[in-house]
């Protein structure tokens, strides 16, 4: 039998990493020391998982052959129940491992760390011309649909709390309507990217999901206040939605516009690719330290430089040198982002019950989706064509992702409601968010295959 010792000595360190940072003021030297050892332990942990994103994503290239996201995310939960069986008897490094994860921020390290990363890398690559071509679509799926798609949700799971007896008040149930309802810009560009989905479908699905989370974190927020008995009136919700919707949009422009002459100004590939980095990561630290939403303020300067920045400030070389560097970002960062995902299943707590819940709240949240974009489009489809079977992809390839898990976790943690009923949102969460991408993720191309066939029939 291999020798356990250096890995079980690897996971003990990462697990203190917590215990490092939350511990109370000591001496100067002592806070130094503990400081170096968490963040040792830090880096350890980023160091382990890493290596299984890539030992994963070299068995997926060798022998699977599935879309990266989502067998990276299948291993993990093969991984998970592994380690969770294990630990169920009591075996030590199973429990290490187990209570290392349970210590990482998972809502902290997505909605405060990579999402900024992948949303600005996401729309990089997105054409604004397509994007505006279809603005009005995208506008209706992000608020609408969003808005829509939270109270279908929420309306839906109420009628299904009472009969299963999780004893969930409607807030609680458009709380989980609010968090599902937003499909995931990661898991969504990333799928996209492979399928060949007809350009206009593709533009206004990558559109809408690169738009909603920031329509759903709002709505999340809103409604958590109602939970938590604080009080959301008209003039609340509106200082909210101006202060982290306009205000993000708003921080975006003005952060691209800066960068965009700064990269103007200087045709060196390695500078401007790290002008880019900063624009990143010091625009989303100010846009949290301001209030505002991160993730539109990343959306609107990646969309302001794939697009103006690239076609006037920056030569053939830089062009091509940021593509393959922000490319790289995107890869690697999804690839960390749908491991720790798969994961996280090991720390949580699954009962009969709420996991019947969850498998049938997914096609009460595709019913609402179904909803949710069919009505627009049926609206819309008098002023601009949507292609056949458009509803029906559009339904199908609204994946959820890191977003709903982050917020799912997040609410867990903010003791603003209580424990049994997030628990419960986070297992339904989980489930749903399961399904989307395992299920809807690997069957989304044979619907757009169809789909081209219908249209190819029709001609």
């Amino acid at each position: 039998m291999p020798d356990m010792t250096p890995i079980t000595g690897l996971l003990a360190s990462a697990m203190q990493v917590c215990g490092a940072l939350t511990a109370p003021a000591q001496a100067p030297d002592a806070q130094h020391a503990g400081s170096a050892h968490a963040f040792t332990a830090a880096f350890a942990f980023i160091a382990v998982l890493i290596t299984l994103a890539a030992l994963m994503a070299y068995v997926n290239h060798r022998f699977l052959r599935l879309p990266r996201t989502i067998a990276l995310m299948a291993m993990s939960l093969v991984v998970s129940g592994a380690l969770a069986a294990l630990a169920a008897v009591h075996v030590p490094f199973a429990e290490g491992a187990g209570e290392m994860i349970r210590r990482v921020p998972f809502d902290k390290v997505l909605l405060e760390g990579l999402l900024g990363f992948l949303l600005f890398a996401g729309a990089l690559h997105v054409n604004l011309g397509d994007l505006l071509a279809h603005r009005w679509s995208i506008a209706t799926f992000a608020t609408v649909g969003t808005l829509g798609s939270t109270f279908a949700v929420g309306g839906l799971l109420y009628g299904l709390s009472g009969l299963m007896g999780l004893e969930m008040k409607f807030i609680h149930c458009l709380l989980f309507g609010a968090l599902i309802s937003p499909t995931d810009p990661i898991a969504v560009l990333a799928i996209m990217k492979k399928v060949g989905a007809p350009k206009s479908l593709e533009t206004r699905i990558a559109g809408e999901s690169l738009f909603n989370d920031g329509i759903g974190v709002v709505v999340f927020l809103t409604l958590l206040d109602f939970a938590g008995g604080g009080a959301a009136s008209f003039g609340h919700v509106a200082a909210t939605f101006v202060a982290e919707a306009l205000g993000g949009v708003g921080l975006g422009l003005a952060l691209g516009y800066l960068a965009y002459r700064l990269l103007k100004s200087v045709d060196d590939y390695q500078v401007e690719v790290l002008l880019t980095l900063a624009l990143v990561a010091g625009g989303y630290a100010l846009a949290h330290a301001i209030h505002t939403s991160g993730p539109l303020a990343m959306v609107v300067a990646g969309l302001l430089i794939g697009n103006h920045g690239r076609q006037f400030a920056m030569s053939d070389r830089t062009r091509e040198h940021l593509d393959r560097f922000w490319e790289l970002v995107d890869e690697v960062l999804n690839a960390v982002l749908f491991v720790l995902i798969g994961m996280e299943v090991v720390v949580l707590t699954f009962s009969g019950r709420a996991l019947l819940a969850g498998a049938a709240a997914v096609p009460l949240v595709l019913l609402a989706r179904l909803v949710s974009v069919g009505v627009p489009v049926a609206v819309l489809q008098r002023f601009r064509p949507f292609g056949p079977r458009a509803v029906r992809i559009l339904t199908w390839g609204g994946l959820r992702g890191g977003i709903s898990v982050a917020l799912a976790l997040s609410l867990a943690y903010s003791g603003r409601v209580d424990e049994p009923v997030a628990k419960t949102i986070l297992t339904l969460t989980y489930v749903v968010v399961a399904f989307s991408i395992l299920v809807q993720g690997l069957t989304i191309p044979a619907l757009v295959s169809r789909a081209a066939s219908a249209r190819a029939r029709e001609k």
